[in-house]
């Protein structure tokens, strides 16, 4: 569950996305009643089943629900909650249709059960993991290997967001300085699994974090909020 709101005396409007059916809105009615037969299983960042009538309404609206991952140790650390709350806000962003794409569900849930299962894992360098994957996973990962301009292999000194990756010396009036490090911790995350981010240093995450912001305002026309408080 991405997020959900209040609706009405005792309803909330719940903000989903699905493995099969994408970004989807639902009604839980009743479910803010002291004795919903929901009880606290609609809470964000669950992953929960469910079962949904479809009516006449843009809304589905929800018959039964089942808990497949409460992710209860994520809502008691501050951080893993920010971290968790951005994740799911990016992939409402990048992805608000109903067109299905299973690895983005998976790698949601993937990255929601790491932050219940490690203290740790609420970094920086996670958060920019999981969105260039999540780039990777629209289509729209950055141009990493040579330059996206030219196709010069080497001199890489630069990210355009317009030109969708790194560029050259040549080129590199087109975008703003990279760094050799911020340039290895993209291309190292793209490769890694989630818990295995590799680490870099402030800059580097800052300039890797505008490199992503940047390629998303340009080729999905979506602003991502910042990674970080």
């Amino acid at each position: 569950m991405l997020r959900s709101l209040r609706y009405g005396e005792a309803d909330r409007i719940l903000h989903l996305y699905t493995e099969h059916r994408g970004r989807i809105a639902a009604i839980a009615k009743g479910v803010r009643r002291a004795r919903s037969r929901f009880g606290g299983r609609l809470e964000p960042f669950t992953r929960v089943a469910l079962v949904l009538h479809e009516g006449r309404s843009e809304l589905l609206t929800v018959t039964a629900a089942d808990t497949v991952a409460p992710h209860r140790r994520l809502r008691e650390r501050a951080a893993s909650l920010d971290a968790a709350a951005r994740a799911c806000d990016a992939v409402a962003r990048l992805f608000e249709t109903a067109d299905p794409h299973p690895p983005v569900y998976h790698l949601l849930c993937h990255e929601l059960a790491l932050l219940d299962a490690d203290p740790g894992a609420a970094t920086h360098a996670n958060q920019l993991a999981f969105r260039l994957k999540l780039l990777l996973a629209a289509g729209l990962a950055p141009q990493l290997a040579a330059c996206a301009r030219c196709g010069e292999r080497e001199h890489l000194s630069a990210f355009s967001g317009a030109e969708g990756g790194v560029v050259c010396t040549a080129c590199e009036g087109a975008g703003f300085p990279l760094s050799e490090e911020a340039h290895a911790f993209m291309s190292e995350a793209l490769g890694r699994p989630l818990r295995d981010a590799p680490q870099a240093s402030d800059r580097a995450l800052r300039q890797a974090e505008r490199a992503i912001a940047e390629t998303a305002e340009h080729h999905a026309h979506v602003r991502l909020r910042a990674a970080v408080p």
